[in-house]
């Protein structure tokens, strides 16, 4: 080993036998003082590899971890428990800023609502990032293990020099260096915001609303065969069926059905005999359940639990989304067919507002600051969607010199948006899952989009962005701008609000 490592190096080099031992402590990180390891003012760097343990997935223990760790932040709870090991470090290094720290993450803890419990702590307590690497995939060696969506992030309580964000357009690929004024927590090159989880938009657009949850044990929801069975035995249930839509169902094109009984009167409930016996099913199966704000729906088991369907059309949005999507498949939907909590949905809504929500300004939003289940995207209203910042533009732009109307209106964007739905009607019998397959989307489809996301930029006074972290570090700037101006109560949303 000696010979190969100096045939190697051009040097002579005798390194084994080890005549120095590592200094080696086994035990659990967070509960030791990490000063009895080493003192902080003979440290000069932290780094390492914590476990990657979803909140959901943490054991007692873990949880006593958390919860000592992150003893006066509210909502920690909500964290990753590789979340820990970034607070520790930063109480560690306060006795000797010099200390630079750097970890591999799992992602959640730069997306969704980790962001805003996770990072006003460490900012704070003056903590700057000093590079990043952006989300890479990391295989695991390990038999059986999947592949893990990552992020690397130096820091430290001095600022430093330079600053980098190491960008991967291709997961699986090699990154590129770019230089960056300051990373926030998003891991952007932009000031250290920080997303509320909001009540409303900051903007003047419509609400988005979740779906409507049934929680009756299945026994509202059919099949198409099942619907068909209904039907033979009960013909006069037809009235009262309509289309139902998960998320599943909108963007691969499966059909669902769903007892809509809003506004039937008793005599007809009691003349369908086969509706009956569902509806009474769904009575116990909410007298069962140990919550009690479900029992108490047992008395209207003719109806879904929470019921927010809208009067008119509406854009649908799915709460999950494939990540290897460019853009998160909605559509308009007509009021009588029903969506399940598991999209989202834009009542009053028109083609800009359409336009705006499939263009690649939004999705690049949305990509950055959104959740994850796994790796797919979490379409949150209160983080992605009331926290948009849309575009200040006139109905009717002004002339352009001789006499052309500016790019950049409403009309053009609804336009754009118009010929987006017209590519996509080009193939009737493709799914939403096939359009916007990476590799099977249609070129008519590609270049309808391209044109939307011309429209939209010109809307914001860009012609092109050189990145997706450039197109990102310019919205945050533009979030800035508005929320400044802002009510300082116009904030945070209970994470038990029905919007």
């Amino acid at each position: 080993m000696n010979a190969l490592v100096s045939e190697e190096f051009g040097q002579y080099f005798i390194r084994l036998p080890l005549n120095k031992s590592a200094h080696i402590v086994h035990g659990n990180a967070l509960q030791l003082d990490w000063n009895s390891v080493i003192p902080a003012t003979q440290c000069h760097y932290v780094m390492g590899n914590p476990p990657f343990i979803g909140k959901t997935y943490l054991n007692d223990t873990q949880r006593i971890d958390v919860a000592a760790i992150f003893h006066d932040t509210k909502n920690a709870g909500l964290l990753d428990y590789v979340a820990c090991w970034y607070r520790k470090a930063t109480d560690y290094i306060t006795a000797h800023p010099a200390i630079r720290a750097a970890f591999v993450s799992t992602n959640s803890i730069t997306q969704g609502e980790q962001v805003g419990v996770l990072w006003p702590d460490l900012l704070r307590r003056g903590v700057h990032i000093h590079y990043a690497h952006r989300t890479f995939q990391w295989m695991s060696e390990a038999k059986g293990k999947a592949a893990v969506h990552c992020v690397i992030i130096g820091f430290g309580l001095q600022e430093a020099t330079h600053k980098t964000i190491f960008e991967y357009a291709d997961i699986q690929g090699e990154s590129h260096a770019i230089t960056a004024k300051n990373i926030n927590p998003y891991l952007v090159d932009a000031s250290d915001v920080v997303l509320d989880n909001r009540t409303n938009p900051i903007c003047d657009v419509p609400e988005m609303l979740y779906g409507n949850k049934p929680v009756d044990g299945g026994n509202l929801l059919l099949s198409s065969e099942e619907k068909t069975e209904l039907l033979s035995k009960e013909p006069k249930a037809e009235k009262w069926l309509r289309p139902l839509l998960g998320a599943e169902e909108f963007i691969n094109g499966k059909k669902r059905w769903c007892l809509w009984l809003v506004g039937i009167s008793p005599n007809e409930l009691r003349a369908m005999p086969e509706v009956m016996k569902r509806v009474e099913a769904v009575r116990v199966f909410r007298l069962k359940s140990t919550k009690a704000q479900t029992r108490q729906h047992a008395v209207t088991a003719t109806l879904f639990v929470e019921n927010r369907q809208p009067e008119n059309n509406y854009i649908l949005v799915p709460r999950v989304s494939s990540e290897r999507r460019l853009f998160v498949p909605i559509g308009f939907l007509d009021c009588h067919t029903i969506s399940t909590d598991l999209n989202n949905m834009l009542p009053n809504a028109t083609l800009y507002h359409f336009g705006i929500l499939t263009s690649t300004m939004h999705n690049a939003w949305m990509r950055t600051v959104c959740g994850r289940l796994k790796s797919d995207y979490r379409y949150s209203v209160g983080i992605v969607y009331n926290n948009f910042p849309w575009p200040e533009i006139l109905p009717n732009p002004p002339l352009a010199k001789g006499g052309s109307v500016q790019r950049g209106g409403i009309s053009a964007i609804e336009t754009a948006a118009q010929a987006v739905l017209d590519a996509r009607a080009q193939f009737p019998d493709a799914t939403l899952a096939d359009l916007y397959d990476p590799l099977a989307m249609p070129p008519e489809l590609v270049r309808a989009h391209q044109a939307l996301d011309r429209a939209v930029d010109a809307a914001y006074g860009k012609k092109s962005f050189a990145s997706e972290a450039e197109r990102v570090a310019f919205l945050f700037e533009r979030y800035q701008a508005i929320t400044s101006l802002l009510p300082a109560n116009a904030t945070k949303k209970s994470r038990n609000s029905r919007h």
